[in-house]
């Protein structure tokens, strides 16, 4: 009985997986990609999943581009300590992608620790083979 539990958890773990679309694995590892460059600071990286129409909405109304984004990111104005995603989902039409997901992040900005709760909504384009972030806007949500 115990065997054939193990392979039923086995088997329904490989239907999960198996669920999933190559363009919805695609995503993720692009939105996980970004989430890795926002905390390193890493520009060639941030760059990659970038799209050069990108507008960037923050939670405050600030609206920024491509190149503002990546000097606010890169220069440490806005620097992420850690970022946690959770409620993650995603939801493809053609070429483009919505992905929508509840961020909680430690910030040290300007040396003042700090801690961020917001809802995000990105949406990625599928151009030459590639996703890139085209528009990204953030909410607050209640903790």
């Amino acid at each position: 009985m115990k065997r054939l539990t193990v392979m039923l958890l086995i088997f329904a773990a490989g239907l999960g997986v198996q669920a999933q679309s190559k363009d919805e694995v695609a995503i993720a590892a692009s939105v996980e990609k970004l989430r890795l460059a926002m905390i390193s600071g890493n520009k060639s990286d941030l760059e990659s999943v970038l799209s050069q129409d990108l507008t960037y909405g923050h939670s405050s109304g600030k609206v920024e581009n491509k190149e503002a984004f990546v000097d606010a990111i890169t220069s440490k104005k806005s620097d992420f300590v850690q970022i946690d995603l959770s409620e993650q989902a995603i939801s493809i039409t053609g070429d483009v992608a919505v992905v929508r997901h509840i961020l909680n992040a430690s910030t040290n900005d300007g040396g003042k620790p700090g801690t961020v709760h917001l809802g995000i909504v990105l949406v990625w384009q599928k151009k030459k083979g590639e996703w890139k972030l085209i528009a990204r806007r953030a909410f607050k949500v209640p903790v």
